[in-house]
């Protein structure tokens, strides 16, 4: 048995292999059974911590399951919002085959789904890109999305500016990277807008949209969390990861539940974009969302090939 600490599992998973691994995960035939989500209280910080565990199998090959600590409370320590341990399993005898640092996994793997609907998404001639956010999420989604579209402009916005210059520091070399002091200021202005963030009020407004962008919605990942007001999601042609979309994230849920839109208004999700059941984007002037929360098939995917790579 293997410890594959955070060092390996982010070099072990650049984003062009990562992506196509998910891409291939989400046509086969892994099977993924309801994940466990417990919110339970937490006193000391005045909100709920979670606990997450997400299992899955493919049969005779591999098993996995991967626990997760959500503290929303966390940055007012400087410590990370997520902590988790990927435990992978040989499916055919159940030996241990690696515990592997599961907060790197989890983040490289959610950038790459978002990378992944992109190639599907987003405008082939897309170049620049607005992030809000900027946790630990946020350099990965920038780097993931620029894996499958010739991303050269980025501008990035949250509300500790400090943060965003730290980004802007990390980046500079590949990419000509700004932070800003107004989400407003460039969201019109961009191809691809990616937000991660736990808000519970909407940052990203449908009256700033322009035709041919593309939304990629990470954060937001409780029923009573927003990252986009009804105008935009009335606006835009909406794709998921999964249908847990529907029940997990107040982005979809909350507007499904007021009829501001109807199951029919959802085009896909990842299973039928990669299986070519849904050509996704239909026009370079369409305004295409992507609302992800999360897959335990990713993960699986993601610590395979870490093991792939790592032996």
């Amino acid at each position: 048995m293997k410890f594959i600490d955070k060092d390996q599992v982010a070099k072990a998973l650049d984003y062009p292999s990562l992506v196509e691994a998910l891409r291939n995960a989400f046509i086969s035939d892994i099977k993924v059974p309801p994940r466990h989500h417990h919110d339970f209280k937490n006193p000391k910080e005045g909100m709920d911590s979670t606990l997450l565990l997400m299992p899955a199998w493919e049969e005779s090959e591999a098993v996995g399951v991967k626990i997760v600590t959500v503290s929303p409370n966390n940055a007012k320590y400087d410590l990370p919002g997520i902590h988790g341990l990927y435990v992978l399993m040989d499916a055919q005898k159940g030996n241990i085959e690696a515990l592997i640092e599961g907060k790197t996994l989890t983040a490289k793997r959610t950038a790459a789904a978002s990378a992944l609907a992109s190639s599907y998404l987003s405008r082939k001639d897309s170049t620049s890109m607005l992030m809000i956010g900027t946790g630990a999420l946020s350099s990965e989604l920038i780097r993931a999305h620029a894996s499958v579209r010739d991303i050269k402009d980025v501008f990035i916005w949250g509300r500790d500016k400090s943060k965003a210059l730290k980004i802007v520091d990390e980046l500079k070399d590949d990419f000509n990277i700004k932070a800003i002091d107004n989400i407003e200021d460039e969201i019109s202005n961009v191809d691809i807008i990616s937000c991660a963030t736990l808000s519970i009020e909407p940052l990203v407004f449908g009256k700033f949209l322009r035709h041919g962008q593309h939304v990629d919605l990470v954060g937001a990942y409780k029923p009573n969390m927003r990252e986009a007001d009804d105008e935009l999601i009335q606006t835009v042609d909406i794709y998921i990861d999964t249908n847990m979309a529907k029940k997990e994230t107040g982005d979809i849920k909350i507007p499904l539940e007021s009829n501001t839109i109807s199951e029919d208004d959802i085009k896909a999700d990842l299973f039928q974009l990669t299986r070519n059941e849904n050509s996704g984007r239909i026009s370079d002037s369409s305004i295409t969302l992507f609302k992800s929360v999360g897959h335990g098939l990713e993960d699986l995917a993601a610590a395979k090939l870490v093991k792939e790579k790592i032996s």
